[in-house]
């Protein structure tokens, strides 16, 4: 009897801290008369993963041209880019007695002060890229991790790696037929597995600087050293189809080999020539992948398209496609839903393949424009599909995980508990390995392991053998210690 009585009371508690404490949508309310006051608000409540973040876009300016300076690069003026040293350019440690020259290089890599001109805000957006692509992201993933660690994130799952390079090259001398298999096979033994080695040292490089960086065999218990981290593998799609070919192969080999690359993406500009084009080549590309490597995870950066940006006709498949036949398991972006063919059809796909969307609202507005009641968000929440906010790209739009918390409470009105959802689902939805901390996606009953309690021998096993499942008792405690000092 008393042991049917810590049952019946560990599930009361975890029904009523899922809902949401009332004391917590009464303080909701009143923040939301006070932007300042709730951004601090906002700030401090966990907000679980950012499932949705390019490494390169979310450095800041500043910190690429620190490190600039520390790498003796130099700028073209003209570009206002960064450049290996040559005649005519100028030493980037200029920007230390130029601030002129350092406010002009802080808006030309990313979206402050932009004013849409002859240049729209998609166009300078994706510009910024070249312009600081000199320094290298690879070691400076420590500051990011930092910025998320502060506003209490726990998991990140950066687009780090791309296929650029030697696996593009390799794709270009293999090149490319409608036999997949016949041209995988040139591509392995033209070299592939040489190349999967190499990117994994890339990983083992990274994650040493990051760690090295965060002092982490000093202080392995800080917030930052704390925030699990995993790899996006990106397929650069606006290479010629034998590049993309190559590149969807290899990405697929390292995420099988190497546990830390949880997933395959696709990324660069949904409407340029070759991503329009081939889309559903690309699409394809996938579908076989995936016969070859079945449990390598995918998330495509689908319907990051708005109308005018594109042709009509532009706006009809590309989620679709990617849910059916390039087996997505999330969605970036999603926002020109409404524009695919029978949008209802879709959801309800959709939502019984437990397809979830990593929203990213600021880079809508400032790339796409698309915003407000324009925005796809609260149709996706109509319909019940699964949605966690993101950052895409903080660092080139001057955005953080918290301001898109603030521009969703603002915007739609929402309440604490549908933050609570969001952040829950960004850990549920997340590549981290291992099952649920949860018994389904309703987030009101632990898995049965934990049942009576995360200290008893059972839940230790079972949270010891699921990371995901640590992950999210993980979050559940900073919940109820966030709610506890805001009451």
């Amino acid at each position: 009897m008393f042991r049917r009585g810590i049952v019946i009371l560990s599930f009361l508690t975890t029904a009523a801290v899922a809902a949401g404490p009332p004391a917590m949508e009464r303080r909701m309310a009143e923040l939301r008369k006070s932007p300042p006051e709730l951004f601090a608000f906002l700030y401090k409540m966990p907000k679980g993963a950012d499932l949705h973040n390019h490494l390169s876009g979310a450095i800041y300016a500043e910190d690429f041209l620190e490190a600039a300076v520390e790498k003796r690069l130099c700028v073209d003026k003209n570009a206002m880019a960064l450049a290996a040293c040559a005649p005519g350019l100028v030493d980037v440690a200029t920007i230390r007695t130029d601030n002129a020259l350092r406010n002009a290089l802080i808006d030309s890599f990313s979206m402050r002060n932009f004013v849409p001109g002859k240049q729209s805000g998609h166009d300078h957006f994706f510009d910024t890229f070249d312009k600081f692509g000199a320094v290298g992201s690879g070691d400076l993933a420590a500051g990011v991790a930092e910025r998320a660690a502060d506003q209490n994130e726990s998991y990140l799952e950066l687009m780090a790696l791309s296929g650029g390079g030697p696996i593009a090259a390799l794709g270009r001398t293999v090149g490319l037929t409608d036999d997949l298999e016949a041209t995988r096979k040139k591509l392995e033994s033209g070299g592939l597995a040489k190349l999967v080695t190499a990117a994994t040292a890339g990983v083992d490089q990274m994650e040493q600087t990051r760690l090295t960086k965060l002092g982490c065999a000093r202080n392995p218990a800080s917030a930052a050293c704390r925030l699990q981290v995993r790899y996006v593998y990106q397929v650069l799609r606006e290479f010629p189809k034998e590049q993309v070919f190559a590149q969807v192969i290899a990405g697929f080999a390292i995420a099988a080999a190497d546990p830390r690359v949880v997933a395959v993406n696709f990324v660069q500009a949904e409407d340029g020539y070759n991503s329009m084009h081939d889309y559903h080549l690309h699409m394809k590309m996938v579908d076989y992948a995936k016969t070859i490597y079945p449990n390598v995870h995918i998330t495509l950066h689908a319907g990051e398209l708005a109308p005018g940006l594109v042709p009509p006709d532009g706006l009809r498949l590309h989620i679709r496609e990617a849910v059916e036949l390039g087996h997505a398991e999330r969605i970036g972006h999603g926002v020109d839903l409404m524009y695919e063919k029978d949008p209802a059809g879709l959801l309800k796909e959709m939502r019984e393949r437990h397809v979830a969307v990593e929203i990213n609202l600021t880079s809508n507005d400032v790339i796409l424009g698309v915003k407000g009641d324009r925005h796809p968000l609260p149709v996706y929440r109509k319909y019940g599909i699964p949605v966690a906010l993101s950052t895409d790209d903080e660092g080139v739009s001057r955005s953080q995980l918290t301001e898109e918390f603030e521009r969703a409470v603002l915007t739609y009105n929402l309440t604490y508990a549908d933050l609570k959802e969001m952040v829950r689902n960004s850990i549920e939805y997340s590549f981290a390995p291992g099952a649920s901390y949860w018994k389904d996606r309703k987030y009101g009953t632990v898995a049965p392991a934990c049942t009576a309690g995360k200290k008893t021998a059972a839940c230790s096993a079972y949270l010891e053998k699921n990371e995901k499942a640590r992950l999210g008792a993980d979050l559940e405690e900073r919940f109820a210690t966030f709610e506890r000092g805001s009451n």
